[in-house]
């Protein structure tokens, strides 16, 4: 059995000065770099990067060709790292990232990134209904406040909403230190 890292999204457009910022997306990025080292010291193989790249330019953001598309500093891929290319939230539709995987041998995935409502959700839910033992890492992950009819839910409400949405029937849900214990 094989685990591959999966990060998602974790591109300039959600940090300070970017076109949707996040709440906390340093303290995510950095959670996410520690894990993505732990990969690259003990799990070369197994290592995917997911890019949002806007097909339609009215998203206003991950504009292709743009900075604010590009995979943020703390995460940058290396070489050898599968760089995994998306236009929707779910990481694998109409993407080669399950071939891969299957490809691979890769049973069990780790995910990281962000934002935790749209494409972390919809990312760990398919990995699962694909069949993939899937496990998360919700402080290496981030998103931002949403509303809706007049409702306004703050960050940390809607990405624990989220995370326990998914904890158990969508996966194991833990912390980076425990993760890396």
């Amino acid at each position: 059995m094989s685990t591959a890292l999966i990060i998602v999204d974790i591109q300039n457009d959600y940090f300070p000065n970017g076109k949707i910022e996040l709440v906390n997306p340093n303290k995510a990025a950095k959670n996410a770099a520690k894990v993505l080292e732990w990969f690259r010291q003990n799990n070369k193989e197994n290592i995917f990067h997911v890019q949002h790249i806007a097909a339609d330019p009215a998203l206003g953001f991950f504009l292709p060709d743009t900075d604010g598309a590009e995979i943020h500093e703390t995460v940058q891929p290396l070489e050898n790292e599968s760089l995994i290319i998306k236009h929707f939230p779910n990481s694998f539709l109409q993407t080669d990232l399950e071939k891969k995987l299957r490809e691979n041998g890769v049973t069990k995935i780790v995910v990281v990134g962000m934002m935790t409502h749209m494409c972390i959700d919809a990312t760990v839910r398919a990995a699962v209904d694909l069949g993939f033992e899937t496990t998360l890492i919700e402080d290496a992950c981030a998103t931002t406040d949403i509303s809706y009819e007049g409702k306004d839910v703050p960050a940390e409400q809607v990405h624990y909403a989220f995370v326990g949405a998914l904890n158990g029937m969508y996966g194991a849900i833990t912390s980076t230190e425990d993760f890396l214990r």
